[in-house]
């Protein structure tokens, strides 16, 4: 229940033309993880799994156009190299096909995107009455000019324009910028040019495109545009057409391709030579005796059977897997988060699930509130469902320990154990045993996975190990004894001081380096160990503060309604608890999840382990 499960190395000694065969057994009884093993010297099936990939790579690119509403029919008959082939060249000949028409939508589309951005250009000049043309190049009677300048230059610029003996006429406004075009006579050009320099002009390039008034250029644009939408719809129905064609071929690739994937990816691991195959891997402990039954019932020809448990140097190497109810899957993926259970480790998803509806519960504890999360969490039934559950749950138990219901406290009930905002210093103290008692249980996790490995020195008398555990012991008797008489006494010292001394021998002991650099980093690490379990431990103080927080949130709430007064003062009530169930929720449960990672994960949980990837048929899609 805390650990992986136990595994076993099975070795399968196979004639090499049933490997095919065995490899689709193997993939139905979904509980063996290949290995790849070196003791023969051919790799076989090369040809197929490369085949295979292939064409799996080209369905992929067609699955892009098509979907299957009929059920995959399951065959034990695993595809032959030949089928797959002949499928992986009509799939390639398929392929070409919609590349082609792929290419034409591509540049079709970069078009339709030219377009678009002419007619958001070309929406500037709408109220423009003139031929665009005539920008595009040198007038020969007329010094012309179209452009843009701030919209505080304008008043100024027109009396300008108007001694120079210009028209200037404004076509179209944004918020500080005015397009205007000036026409006057050639003599003038030169003052003109001067006037708009100064006024801060910036010309307007004319597309090419448009070359008449703006309004024919708006019709001409609009019917190249249809033009090129029919032709999207054209190659789009050539596509269709060309898929419902080869549906039923495709669906039956599909369906090979899933018979073929078994042996295609054992391929990758299993070694022959000659008429002899040797399969190798890992799998639980329960399945090897229905696997082995399995083989017996289903094989016809000899092979050869045999399991061993692994060796305490292939620990690193041996797959973890976990089975679990399904309500422990969002748990399960935030333990997935911070990594992978190591083969032989503690798994914490049980313990993590507890200590987090706890602390959540703790820390936001309202019946309201809580009920708000349960409901979002069934209306919005996902993966995540039972993640909600819990908490919503854990915070209305913890809003009946407080009387707390949307934010009132001990208002419309009373606290069935005590008020966090009314017994602040209780909270807090509660807060602080309850870290202690986390960090020990990690610290004492930790020495039993070390005592585990075989690491009896890391475990006695490292600072994670027994050792530690009796300096975090001793500190918190002498500091609380000091804390209640003022005194300091040898025997507390000495609380401190000797497990310290034995932490130090090791730590001297491990260190192999000159000896001015073993003495500084030796007392650096000591120092580590003391600062480590008082931050660690001062940080739960944090469940403290957010059921403070939580409280003082809502009195912020019911203080700003008092001040708007009725009927406004229920609206600001209803909008400030959506706030807090949404934002401080959103913060309790990031802040729950970095005492779970940081305080506890950290001091025991490698996360380094290797996930159990059973080979199975795997759909495509």
């Amino acid at each position: 229940m805390f650990k992986p499960l136990s595994m076993r190395y099975i070795s399968l000694k196979v004639l090499t033309e049933d490997t095919p065969v065995i490899a689709q057994l193997l993939a139905d009884c979904r509980v063996f993880n290949p290995e790849t093993t070196e003791q023969l010297p051919e790799q076989l099936g090369k040809n197929y799994r490369n085949l295979f990939n292939q064409a799996k790579a080209r369905l992929h690119k067609i699955m892009a156009y098509v979907s299957f509403t009929n059920p995959t029919i399951y065959t034990s008959q695993p595809t032959s190299i030949d089928e797959l082939q002949k499928n992986n060249k009509k799939l390639g000949e398929i392929w070409i096909q919609i590349s082609e028409l792929e290419e034409q939508l591509y540049k079709i589309n970069e078009q339709s995107n030219n377009l678009k951005n002419l007619l958001e250009t070309l929406n500037i000049f709408k109220n423009l009455d003139i031929d665009l043309t005539l920008f595009q190049k040198s007038a020969k009677f007329l010094n012309l000019h179209i452009g843009t300048i701030p919209l505080e230059n304008l008043e100024q610029l027109q009396a300008a324009i108007t001694l120079a003996e210009h028209l200037l006429d404004v076509f179209h406004r944004d918020e500080n910028i005015v397009y205007f075009i000036v026409a006057g006579p050639l003599t003038q050009q030169d003052k003109v040019k001067a006037i708009l320099e100064h006024a801060d002009f910036q010309s307007l390039n004319i597309p090419e495109q448009f070359h008449s008034h703006p309004q024919q250029v708006h019709a001409d644009l609009t019917i190249q545009f249809q033009q090129l939408e029919e032709q999207t719809k054209t190659i789009n129905d050539n596509i269709q057409a060309l898929i419902l064609k080869n549906k039923e071929f495709l669906q039956q690739t599909y369906q090979n391709l899933n018979n073929a994937s078994a042996y295609a990816e054992l391929t990758e691991t299993i070694r022959g030579q000659g008429k002899l195959a040797l399969i190798e891997g890992w799998i639980p402990k329960t399945d090897v005796t229905t696997l082995e039954t399995t083989l017996t019932e289903k094989l016809t020809s000899p092979f050869v059977f045999s399991s061993r448990k692994p060796t305490s140097a292939e620990y690193r190497q041996v797959p973890s897997l976990v089975r679990y109810h399904h309500y422990l899957a969002p748990f399960t993926t935030l333990v997935n988060n911070y990594g992978t259970p190591r083969y032989g480790e503690f798994d914490p998803t049980l313990l993590f699930t507890a200590t987090f509806i706890l602390m959540f519960g703790s820390m936001f504890g309202d019946v309201g509130h809580g009920a708000l999360i349960v409901g979002a969490g069934w209306y919005w039934r996902t993966k995540f469902t039972p993640f909600f559950l819990a908490a919503g749950i854990s915070s209305i138990v913890f809003g009946f320990l407080y009387g707390s219901i949307f934010g009132f406290e001990e208002v419309l009930m009373p606290a069935l154990w005590l008020s966090p905002i009314h017994n602040p210093n209780i909270v807090l103290e509660m807060a602080l045993y309850w870290g202690c008692g986390f960090v020990l249980l990690a610290t004492m996790i930790n020495v039993i996975n070390r005592w585990q490995e075989g690491n009896y020195a890391t475990a006695l008398l490292n600072n994670t190990g027994i050792a530690g555990i009796c300096l975090y012991i001793g500190g918190f008797i002498a500091i609380k004894q000091w804390m209640q008489t003022d005194n300091f006494s040898t025997d507390q010292q000495l609380l401190i001081a000797i497990p310290l001394l034995i932490i130090l021998s090791y730590k001297w002991y491990k260190n192999k380096m000159p000896l001015a650099e073993r003495v500084l980093v030796t007392l650096i690490e000591g120092l580590e160990s003391l600062l480590n379990y008082l931050a660690n431990t001062l940080s739960f103080l944090r469940v403290a503060a957010f059921s403070l927080n939580h409280a003082a949130l809502a009195i912020a709430v019911f203080t700003l309604a008092n001040m708007m007064g009725s009927p406004a003062d229920w609206l600001i009530i209803i909008l400030g608890n959506l706030f807090i169930v949404i934002l401080e929720g959103a913060i309790v449960t990031i802040q729950v999840l970095r005492l779970e990672y940081y305080e506890g994960f950290s001091r025991f949980f490698s996360g380094d382990g290797r996930e159990f990837k059973p080979l199975s048929s795997k759909i495509l899609n």
